[in-house]
């Protein structure tokens, strides 16, 4: 049995929720003014720094999370059990692995990243952040009440038909192997950009023949994760631990905008290069995945004692 001056120091091991949450927020707001910068300033937006800079922004919140979530999945304190963690930080880790690897096919190579390898870590990001959430889903009595009901799915039917809808618009143009003119011509002009090697550009040619059905589920994978984070909002509805679920549900919810904007892009008649400004809701998506799982940790630590004074002060019997 650990003793209190063992509980103590496992509990301030690492870093404390509410510096979390400062931080998150600090980066959020940085982040935000990044991407405004894009739209008030349009010859930053055109350089090389805001592209490079937007892909950092997402970067770091995302990697936070993985150490995070690891600290959840160590740790057997976690109420809502360490496998819930284990997927969730599996996926958010399949996600920066995707997103350094999208950030290489884009600039490095100077090739359209509308498929590449990255997306086999996006798919596994779905799998496994989604395996998570069902686990924690699980984990709880589904007694929703009727409010909750209808909220889920007026929540569910929004959501699939905006994803119906983009998912059938039709392309302004058809898509080019080579990277947009926009990130092209930035990539040359701060000589970032290398003549891909005749095996990578076979490669992309195999991989275009799967970007269809590779969108489709993502659409399919983004409306079935609201889904899912709706369910557990409403399942932690009140509860002890319903503010790190809110976080997470939040985080899918941010996750679901940015992705229906970056497919909706794909059909306007301009040539979208990455860096638009509602892409700021991966950056947001981040930093609420991070803050979730500290609060998660938080929450769990707290010595049982303390609970039952609080109880008492409200005059409940322990």
């Amino acid at each position: 049995m650990s003793s209190p001056v063992e509980n103590t120091a496992e509990s301030e091991s690492w870093i404390k929720g509410q510096t979390v949450i400062y931080g998150g927020i600090t980066w959020g707001v940085l982040s935000l003014a990044l991407f405004l910068s894009g739209i008030f300033l349009p010859d930053l937006e055109d350089s090389m720094v805001y592209l490079v800079g937007t892909y950092i922004a997402e970067y770091v919140p995302f990697i936070a999370g993985v150490a995070l979530c690891y600290r959840n999945w160590r740790s057997p304190k976690i109420a809502s059990g360490r496998n819930v963690w284990l997927g969730i930080g599996l996926g958010i880790l399949s996600y920066f692995i995707a997103d350094l690897i999208f950030g290489i096919w884009e600039i490095y190579w100077g090739l359209d990243p509308e498929i590449s390898p990255a997306d086999f870590f996006y798919i596994a990001f779905y799998l496994c952040v989604g395996g998570g959430m069902v686990l924690a889903v699980f984990s709880r009595r589904l007694n929703l009440e009727l409010w909750q009901w209808v909220t889920l799915s007026i929540i569910a039917i929004a959501g699939s038909a905006l994803a119906i809808w983009i998912a059938l618009a039709e392309p302004a143009a058809s898509a080019e192997i080579l990277a947009s003119p926009i990130t092209s011509d930035l990539a040359a002009e701060e000589g970032l950009t290398r003549i891909p090697p005749e095996w990578l550009m076979s490669l992309q040619d195999f991989l275009l023949q799967f970007s269809k059905p590779v969108n489709f589920f993502y659409i399919i994978c983004d409306v079935a994760l609201l889904i899912v984070a709706a369910m557990l909002l409403l399942a932690f509805w009140g509860g002890t631990f319903s503010q790190s679920w809110r976080m997470i549900a939040a985080a899918a919810f941010a996750k679901y905008l940015a992705d229906m904007w970056f497919k909706y892009a794909a059909t306007l008649p301009t040539e979208y290069a990455s860096g638009g400004f509602l892409e700021v809701f991966f950056v947001f998506s981040g930093i609420l995945f991070a803050i979730g799982a500290a609060l998660e940790y938080d929450i769990s630590s707290r010595p049982r004692k303390s609970r039952r004074r609080r109880a008492n002060s409200s005059g409940e019997v322990a």
